[in-house]
């Protein structure tokens, strides 16, 4: 199965990381057929990433700014049955991609999604838990096993190519926009994928792993009430638009396991400083989360959106 990756990036700070992603690629046990750099419509960025990529890297040019008409473009310019998406500032497990092709031996598995480690480049706060890494682009959940989803996480997901010509792209009024913290579009693309397509089925295999960096500033209290902010604003905007009252249900169970079973586990030992610092940022984060959500509810939103 030929499976074109898709690496996008809107600043020339990247380049170190941007190598090492590349290399990563190169090192895989299945070749990618091809690899694609998106680059935002800044001539001075595509001056400066041509003359350092590697002569095999296709270069193509977003006509517009922002993580989701980068990643279309990429799609649009794509020439594999499969496409794959891995973040300028991620790096891959050289069987990454060997693993992504394993699943869709199924005909319905349309999309695929993997592991994301951190890759901590400062010493991760003792009262930073596993089930806020999502605030750093990573999974909050240790699966064991392949399970099926509702979406992949944006910095290692794919799909099969086909599924772009039924569902459409994502969305761009929601998502990345330069350092703009809004996420959410692989998630409002896949429910729509879910729903357009009788008896398909995205996948979550757990030997499928990248690496993501996680750089210190990250790791601030500020960062994380920020992006919690984001993130709920985004999903607010996909309860809007897919007008679904189980389009939410994952963060609902989400939000039922930190109520029910990770607070009260803390407030067992409530007495050791870790402890109480995580109830406590659990309890601002979710905070910030639901004034965004909220945020979200008075915002218009472009329903002709592809």
């Amino acid at each position: 199965m030929d499976i074109s990756v898709i690496v996008s990036t809107y600043t020339e700070n990247r380049l170190d990381n941007i190598l090492y992603c590349l290399d990563s690629l190169n090192r895989q046990s299945l070749k990618p057929f091809e690899t694609l750099l998106v680059l935002d419509p800044d001539p001075d960025l595509v001056k400066f990433y041509s003359s350092r990529i590697p002569s095999d890297i296709r270069i193509i040019v977003s006509p517009e700014k922002g993580l989701s008409n980068a990643r279309n473009a990429g799609i649009q310019n794509s020439k594999g049955e499969v496409v794959a998406f891995i973040d300028d500032d991620a790096y891959a497990d050289p069987k990454w991609l060997e693993n992504i092709e394993k699943c869709y031996s199924d005909p319905t598995v349309k999309g695929v999604g993997g592991h994301i480690k951190p890759h901590w480049e400062a010493e991760r706060p003792h009262w930073f838990p596993q089930e806020f890494y999502w605030i750093i682009g990573c999974s909050y959940q240790e699966l064991e096993r392949r399970r099926i989803v509702r979406n992949p996480i944006g910095a290692n997901m794919s799909f099969r190519k086909n599924v772009f010509d039924v569902v459409g792209y994502f969305r761009s009024d929601i998502g990345r926009y330069g350092k703009t913290l809004l996420a959410g579009e692989e998630a409002e693309f896949s429910i729509k994928l879910l729903n357009s397509i009788p008896e398909s089925k995205i996948l979550y295999d757990p030997a499928a792993i990248v690496y993501h960096r996680v750089p210190k500033e990250r790791l601030s209290l500020h960062y994380m009430i920020t992006r919690s902010y984001y993130e709920g604003m985004s999903k607010g905007l996909i309860a809007k638009l897919r007008r679904s009252n189980d389009s939410l249900s994952m963060e609902q169970g989400y939000l039922y396991h930190l109520l029910t079973k990770f607070i009260p586990s803390k407030i067992k030992t409530i007495l050791h400083a870790t402890s109480f610092l995580q109830v406590i940022l659990t309890l601002m984060l979710i905070f910030s989360v639901f004034m965004g959500y909220l945020h979200a509810r008075i915002i218009k939103i472009n329903r002709n959106n592809p």
